[in-house]
């Protein structure tokens, strides 16, 4: 781990912080650290272009009074001077906030061993020649993949470890530390006609789960997968999604659960608890207990533990995500799902949201959508409008030929419509669940779609 100062010293720093910010008139304070270091090495077409090895610490507090004002405050300095000035600018930013209902602390205590399943040691402990021969690893195997690389724009690995501290004035005090990696390709094809820029990557919480040859070889499967892809005609067709365009319409819909959002009116299932909207094939779920995964901790930013919500039940609205304001306010239990910086308020976000897989692989799922479109990419996800529904994509992919693989590349097409018809129109998820950081997805078909092109 990252040089600093010793866990009694912050131990100490945070009590004090802590006691201060009581004796001064706060109702509540939490104190939040971290430490750590990070690796960056990336080559340009094979030669170096970024080689950064650095680490940061950062300590925050957090407190608030009797009408729910909170202030928050952070620093990178753990000086006497620096800690005092730092209780004084957060007491005063909780002065200067508005009053709100439903602010608390976690009343639980730590764990006396964290899991284990969020720091790998060989991953910590990985030096420059290893990073340096996983990224030639990587050029060398896109260069070869195909004779219409003309690019390989970029490969990179990173890596890194952090300690998380997080103490408050009910109790809680706790460590635990926690690594990731991660690589990432980015090729150009031509045909001499048409270019095309296409990419992969991969993260885990250890380097050895990352395979940075097969990153390289989808990268350019990918590119040339779309590399010189036209409009096809207009009309209504049958949709696969790859599991990665699956996962960025898994990221829109997850916003929906989120409790901040519900509560604010900006999610379209408000009051749809024990609603269907969507197929029977789709159940989606937020875990924070899967080993090894991105979104994987052993406590969230206000020290509840991480559990398992089934968000959306075989179609039907099965729950929300909380953090401790917000399942207050809907008289209910945290999920566990606090996210926050050292220098920010909590607020909702997702621990590992993915699809449950269905049983059938993709091959399988092509075969039966012949003539349909393959889709690896959807532009537009985040401008699905949360309250209504509705929905412009533009879709990159390729037509799926009667032997039912990827034929003709599709490129410039638009789907169109709303998002709980797409969810409804839903028929198949496939086997093949992979994350994409903390979002899974699986191969999916949508019957039936409307798509405008040429």
């Amino acid at each position: 781990m990252s040089q600093g100062p010793s866990r009694q010293e912050v131990e100490s720093i945070a009590r004090w912080m802590m006691e201060a910010s009581l004796d001064r008139g706060a109702l509540l304070a939490d104190v939040l650290y971290r430490s750590g270091r990070s690796s960056r090495l990336s080559l340009r077409d094979g030669d170096p272009e970024w080689d950064t090895l650095g680490s940061a610490i950062r300590i925050g507090c957090r407190v608030a009074d009797r009408e729910g004002r909170q202030g928050v405050a952070d620093t990178s300095d753990l000086s006497r001077d620096a800690i005092r000035q730092l209780v004084d600018l957060c007491l005063e930013n909780c002065r200067a906030s508005e009053p709100e209902a439903d602010v608390a602390l976690y009343e639980g205590k730590a764990p006396d061993t964290p899991e284990t399943c969020v720091f790998d040691a060989d991953t910590a402990g990985m030096g420059h020649t290893e990073r340096e021969e996983r990224c030639r690893l990587m050029h060398d195997q896109a260069s070869r993949a195909d004779n219409r690389v003309v690019s390989v724009r970029e490969t990179s690995w990173s890596d890194g470890s952090e300690s998380t501290f997080y103490a408050s004035s009910e109790g809680f005090l706790g460590w635990y530390d926690e690594t990731w990696a991660s690589c990432a390709v980015t090729v150009v094809l031509s045909d001499g006609e048409a270019q095309e820029m296409s990419g992969a990557y991969a993260e885990s919480r250890r380097a050895s789960d990352i395979d940075p040859g097969s990153v390289a070889r989808e990268a350019v499967e990918r590119g040339a997968l779309t590399l010189g892809g036209k409009p096809a005609p207009t009309g209504v067709y049958d949709v696969v999604l790859d599991p990665e365009a699956a996962a960025s319409l898994v990221e829109a819909v997850g916003e929906l659960f989120l409790a901040p959002e519900v509560f604010k009116n900006r999610s379209m299932l408000k009051g749809r608890v024990g609603q269907k909207v969507g197929s029977e094939c789709l159940t989606l779920v937020d875990d924070g207990t899967i080993p090894w995964a991105a979104g994987t901790s052993p406590w969230d930013g206000e020290g509840v533990p991480p559990g398992r919500t089934v968000l959306l039940d075989q179609g039907t609205v099965a729950s929300f995500l909380y953090d401790l304001k917000y399942a207050k306010k809907f008289g209910t239990s945290s999920t566990g799902n606090a996210s926050r910086s050292p220098g920010s308020l909590p607020d909702v976000g997702f621990s590992n949201l993915f699809p449950i897989p269905g049983k059938r692989g993709k091959g399988q799922l092509l075969k039966d959508c012949a003539g349909g479109v393959f889709v690896t990419e959807l532009m537009g996800v985040h401008t699905i409008d949360p309250i209504s529904g509705d929905l412009s994509l533009g879709v990159k992919g390729a037509l799926i030929d009667g032997s039912g693989r990827p034929g003709s590349p599709v490129a410039g097409m638009t789907m169109a419509g709303n998002l709980l018809s797409l969810l409804s129109a839903l028929s198949e998820v496939g086997d093949d669940l992979r994350f994409f950081g903390e979002i899974g997805g699986c191969t999916m078909v949508v019957r039936n779609v409307s798509m405008a092109g040429a």
